[in-house]
């Protein structure tokens, strides 16, 4: 297979409370697992096959419902879960922060404007902290399994913070409370990954 679902770095418990071990183990492997295996089935004989998924997503618009849904559903947990960990949470630091400072003015208006990304997101979908071209960051959201890498994106970006605002993530736990989820989300932020992808 092309693509495989990618093993945690921490067990299933480890953001508790904020994010509750049964929700984890679901989302990861029921939820990714089939995205995993949907797009597998989706790029097999294709001029697909072999390419990153950073290449599908750069050109997405041309290629099918399948490979859009489950490409975007693919790369968008790969990120999910690397951008969380136990140890998450406080402020970023170093470069990250100076940037943030610069174009959202301080960190805690920064957190304002991408709870609101994520609050206001209708149904299904995502928000983004993305690196533009220029160096640039700027919060979107998209819908479904779409993100910022995608050719038909509104905004396009390169992401380096992301949080799932499908019902899946947070149900079990937070019924409809889904604010109460995105408040709970800050504190497992791996601010040190959220900086690695900044700094590439």
């Amino acid at each position: 297979m092309s693509f495989k679902l990618p093993e945690l770095n921490y067990d299933y418990n480890a953001l508790e409370p904020h994010i509750d071990a049964r929700t984890m183990e679901i989302h990861h492997t029921k939820h990714h697992g089939a995205y995993t295996t949907k797009l597998n089935d989706a790029v097999m004989g294709t001029d697909l096959e072999g390419k990153t998924i950073e290449e599908i997503l750069s050109g997405v618009s041309s290629h099918s419902a399948a490979v859009r849904n489950n490409g975007g559903g693919y790369y968008n947990h790969n990120l999910f879960w690397e951008i969380m960990g136990p140890d998450g949470g406080g402020s970023p630091g170093g470069e990250l922060a100076a940037a943030i400072d610069k174009d959202f003015e301080s960190f805690e208006s920064f957190k304002e404007v991408f709870s609101n990304a994520a609050a206001t997101r209708f149904g299904s979908g995502w928000a983004w902290l993305i690196k533009k071209s220029g160096g640039t960051l700027e919060v979107t959201s998209t819908p479904n399994q779409d993100n910022p890498l995608m050719d038909l994106a509104e905004v396009k970006g390169e992401p380096i913070l992301g949080l799932d605002v499908w019902e899946h993530a947070y149900y079990l736990n937070y019924q409809n409370r889904r604010p109460d989820y995105i408040s709970a989300f800050w504190n497992v932020v791996n601010w040190n990954e959220v900086e690695k992808r900044f700094q590439k």
